[in-house]
């Protein structure tokens, strides 16, 4: 066992490290939610992990994501999660996929026998697709909701995704899903009602939602914890 696996060895076994350094993920979106996720992840041993996110770091990314550095500012963000992964376990296997997550592109996306899907992307169309297509093929998913307006990180729950509430992303997601069995899905959810501030636009129209660096956190790193405690046998999705 490696020394950077001792710690975890003496919680989980050797059986559980090697379950870990067996296990596939792809990751979609490494923001806020996602780089986070990627961080649990990657020092828990998962052994392959494919990093999705056609976004470039921006300024306005340096109060939250932990992937975002003034030196990394302007670059892809798929190139540099896969970067810092390396940096924490140079054997990983771990490929960037630059590309915005929709109907055309979830095939490829999800293509390639991973075992788990870990979903950290907040468009509600791009999200939709995703979780529809993992979905449809019964794919292990561990999802997040809606992190930005939100200021208690004593509020953040797990569940199936038809039994999130308050939530209104996770509402337009069972709206967008319900035609189908969501049974593979959990979700990391808020329950404290998102905080009322005026809604600002950027450049392209986006609506810019207020966050802390906390609760985008919690969330990805709860996320991460899910998808561990799946690969080592602990629990399954839609617990």
């Amino acid at each position: 066992m490696s020394e950077m696996m001792q710690r975890t060895g003496l919680l989980v076994g050797e059986d559980g490290v090697r379950r870990l350094a067996d296990a596939s993920v792809v990751l979609c979106g490494v923001g806020a939610v996602g780089g986070y996720a990627l961080e649990g992840l990657v020092r828990a041993g998962v052994g392959r992990i494919r990093v999705v996110d056609a976004d470039v770091f921006s300024g306005s990314n340096l109060n939250r994501q932990v992937l975002a550095t003034v030196d990394t500012v302007g670059r892809p963000k798929a190139e540099v999660a896969c970067e810092r992964a390396r940096s924490i376990n140079p054997d990983i296997d771990i490929e960037p996929l630059p590309v915005l997550v929709d109907d055309s592109t979830v095939d490829a996306i999800l293509d390639g026998g991973f075992d788990v899907l870990v979903d950290a992307i907040d468009t509600v169309r791009c999200k939709i697709s995703l979780l529809r297509k993992a979905s449809e093929t019964g794919m292990p998913t561990f999802s997040s909701m809606g992190a930005a307006l939100h200021l208690d990180t004593q509020k953040v729950r797990v569940a199936p995704l038809t039994k999130t509430s308050v939530c209104p992303l996770a509402a337009a997601v069972r709206k967008g899903l319900r035609d189908l069995d969501t049974s593979n899905i959990t979700c990391v959810y808020s329950v404290e009602p998102p905080v009322a501030v005026p809604t600002e636009r950027d450049d392209h129209g986006k609506s810019v939602l207020g966050s802390l660096p906390t609760v985008p956190a919690i969330f990805g790193m709860t996320l991460a914890n899910e998808a561990i405690m799946h690969i080592l046998g602990a629990r399954d999705p839609g617990h």
